[in-house]
């Protein structure tokens, strides 16, 4: 359950309940995990309080961070980490929002040992002289082996520092905000869940099936690609801006796409989309000429 308007709303009453109305209950058995930054709308679990629960019940908690958790390099934005000294484990992907190509993910452990003891193998042919050395990454994981994505990462932070991805991050959120204030200034458009970070969700006023056909129409086009979400039910358009060359400039014309698109599309259905600002009575304020209030 979410309350997108704040964060997750998942109090530890909830999870509580949840673990003890569990018939022939197990710790070995379970895992919760939580998440800083929702796919749907980037909203944020209540950590320390799930972390509460976790611990008086000897649970693993795993924290998902999967597109916020580059955001976190910069300390302004480390409030939602609250509550993550209670984690088992978090992991987040450098590919989505941290400069580095597909695929990356970073993942932490607490104790490395609980993946030792469930992925360990040791078969004859798998052994040599130099066993125990080193850190052997195939008992943390299913495969024997994997790719050197780690590389790729280093040369990222190595190229652009602490300070280069701090200025990215905050460029991507300054970028996000600039378009969040052109949807809010079109009477059309609604934003059903609070921004966080470089995400707005946005969709048409009424039936979803209008923002339906109207993501539709602007991924055909071909002049922006964005994915949907569902947000108790109501359909939005997810925006997000990761890349190192966007700019004001893409974010305008983004936007004038959107709202050409839907203007196409409105008159095609014959759609009225009225402008429910209160205008102030004559004298109220001011004087109303052609709906603006002179003062």
């Amino acid at each position: 359950p979410s309350n997108y308007n704040v964060s997750h709303n998942n109090d530890n009453c909830s999870l509580n309940a949840s673990f003890c109305s569990t018939k022939r209950f197990t710790t070995a058995h379970w895992k919760v995990c939580t998440t800083l930054g929702t796919t749907g709308a980037c909203a944020f679990d209540h950590l320390a309080e799930i972390g509460d629960v976790c611990a008086s019940y000897n649970i693993w908690l795993h924290v998902d961070a999967a597109y916020a958790g580059s955001a976190f390099i910069c300390p302004e934005f480390r409030v939602w980490l609250k509550g993550i000294e209670k984690a088992d484990s978090i992991a987040f992907n450098p590919s989505k929002w941290l400069m580095v190509h597909f695929d990356c993910t970073a993942m932490w452990v607490k104790n490395s040992g609980a993946l030792h003891r469930t992925f360990n193998v040791a078969p004859l042919y798998l052994q040599h002289e130099n066993s125990g050395l080193a850190i052997d990454y195939m008992h943390w994981q299913i495969p024997l082996s994997k790719r050197f994505r780690a590389l790729k990462l280093w040369f990222v932070l190595r190229s652009f520092g602490t300070r280069g991805l701090q200025k990215h991050i905050r460029e991507g959120v300054r970028l996000a905000q600039k378009f969040e204030a052109l949807v809010l200034a079109d009477h059309r458009f609604e934003i059903p869940a609070t921004r966080h970070l470089g995400m707005v969700v946005f969709r048409i006023k009424g039936e979803n099936e209008l923002t339906e056909k109207l993501l539709k129409r602007l991924n055909h086009r071909g002049h922006l690609h964005a994915v949907p979400a569902s947000l108790k039910g109501r359909y939005v358009i997810r925006f997000t801006v990761t890349s190192t060359y966007t700019s004001n400039d893409d974010i305008l014309a983004d936007w004038n796409e959107i709202r050409t698109v839907t203007t196409d599309l409105l008159n095609e259905l014959n759609v009225q989309m009225v402008d429910r600002t209160r205008v102030p009575l004559k004298g109220e304020y001011g004087t109303v000429r052609r709906g603006h209030v002179m003062r």
